[in-house]
C-alpha cells in the first residue's frame, strides 16, 4: 500500500509540473504573438510648413490610432525650409512630403526629380490677390497703374500676367515689387495696393483677426486652371519600394479627414494641442476660420485625395505657356490616384 500511495503521488506532481510548464509556455507564446502585433511599420511625413489646420486631419489619424490600426508608426516632421519636403522626399529621406503642385511639376521638368504625386489635400488654389476691403480694385485690369507685393516666387508673377490678361489689361502696366513674406503688413501699411501670395486660410484670417477687412480675387476665375494647392508627394523609388504603406496611410489619414469634417471643434483641439508654440503659436479664432474655408475644398466626390489627368494636363499646360516650365514632363510619371 505504501508503494502504491507513493507512485501515485509522484504521478500527480509529474502531472502539476507538466501543467505548469505548459501553462508557462502558454504565456510566453501569447507574450511573443503580442509583440509581433505590435510591430509597426514607419513612415514619415513632412508639412509643407508648421502645423496649421489644414493639417488637422494627420493628427486627427495620430490621435485616434488610425495609423495604427493600418500597422504604421507614423513620424510628422516640419521643414527646415520650404524645398525640404520635395528634395528629401526625392532623395528617399522621408516616406511622403506635403508640397504644392506647380512646384511639383517645375522640380519633374526643369530639374528631372524623380517625385510623383500620390494624392491631392487641397484641390483649389489659395493664393488670392488680396487688398484692402476699401480698395478701389475690383478685378485684375483694376491692377494696372498699381504696386503688388509678393514673395519673389515666379509662380506668382505669371498669375498676375494671366489673370490680368484675361481681365482685358496689360500687365506692363502692373508695378511688382519683391516684399518677401511680409504681406500683410505691406497693405495694411500701403506700402503697395495688393499682395499675390497671399492665402485666403492663414493671412485673411489674420488680418481680419488683427481689425482689417479685406476683398480678394480668384486666380480660377480669371483664366487660371483650378490647380492642387496642396498634395502629398513621394519618390518613384518610394512608390515602387513601399506602394502598401503609402496606400494604408492614405486609408488611415482619409478617416482622419472624414473625422475632421463631422467634429471640426474637435479635430481641432487635436491639432492645438500639437501645435509648435515656440516657432509658430496658433491662434484659436485664426485656425477656426482657416478650416471653415479648408473643408469644402479638401472635398471630392471620388474621395478625399483623388487626382485626375485632365487637371494635371490642364495644369502644366498653363505652366508651360506662361514660361514656368522648359517643357512638358509626363502625365503619367508625376501623379497616382491613390483612390481607384
Amino acid at each position: 500500500m505504501k508503494k502504491l500511495l507513493l507512485l501515485i503521488l509522484c504521478f500527480m506532481l509529474g502531472l502539476l509540473t507538466a501543467c505548469s510548464s505548459g501553462e508557462s509556455t502558454s504565456k510566453e507564446n501569447a507574450g511573443e504573438e503580442k509583440e509581433v502585433t505590435k510591430e509597426l511599420k514607419d513612415v514619415s511625413i513632412m508639412l509643407d510648413w508648421y502645423p496649421n489646420a489644414v493639417h488637422s486631419y494627420l493628427y486627427v489619424a495620430q490621435e485616434k490610432g488610425y495609423f495604427e490600426e493600418e500597422g504604421l508608426n507614423v513620424d510628422i516632421q516640419f521643414p527646415a525650409n520650404p524645398t525640404d519636403p520635395i528634395n528629401l522626399a526625392a532623395a528617399g529621406q522621408i516616406t511622403l512630403g506635403i508640397s504644392y503642385q506647380p512646384d511639383v511639376i517645375i522640380a519633374r521638368a526643369n530639374q528631372d526629380v524623380k517625385i510623383k504625386s500620390v494624392g491631392a489635400i487641397v484641390r483649389s488654389p489659395l493664393n488670392r490677390v488680396v487688398y484692402l476691403e476699401e480698395s478701389e480694385i475690383q478685378s485684375p485690369k483694376d491692377l494696372e497703374g498699381k504696386t503688388v507685393g509678393y514673395p519673389g516666387i515666379p509662380l506668382n508673377e505669371s498669375l498676375i500676367n494671366s489673370m490680368v490678361k484675361a481681365d482685358g489689361g496689360n500687365p506692363d502696366n502692373v508695378e511688382m515689387v519683391d516684399v518677401g513674406f511680409e504681406l500683410g503688413s505691406s497693405i495694411v501699411s500701403e506700402k503697395v495696393d495688393a499682395v499675390i501670395g497671399a492665402y485666403i486660410n492663414h493671412e485673411v484670417p489674420v488680418l481680419k483677426h488683427e481689425g482689417y477687412e479685406t476683398r480678394n480675387l480668384n486666380p480660377t476665375e480669371y483664366g487660371i486652371p483650378s490647380y492642387n494647392e496642396l498634395i502629398a508627394v513621394t519618390s518613384d523609388k518610394t512608390w515602387e519600394e513601399e506602394q502598401n504603406s503609402i496606400k494604408a496611410f492614405w486609408r488611415a489619414a482619409t478617416k482622419g479627414y472624414e473625422f475632421t469634417a463631422e467634429n471640426p471643434e474637435e479635430a481641432l483641439n487635436i491639432l492645438l494641442s500639437n501645435q509648435d508654440e515656440a516657432n509658430f503659436p496658433l491662434v484659436e479664432e485664426v485656425e477656426v476660420q482657416s478650416l471653415d474655408i479648408l473643408l469644402p475644398l479638401m472635398e471630392s466626390d471620388e474621395g478625399f485625395g483623388s487626382q485626375s489627368k485632365e487637371q494635371w494636363e490642364d495644369t502644366i499646360n498653363w505652366m508651360k505657356e506662361s514660361g514656368l516650365i522648359e517643357k512638358e514632363p509626363a502625365v503619367d510619371d508625376i501623379f497616382v490616384n491613390i483612390t481607384e
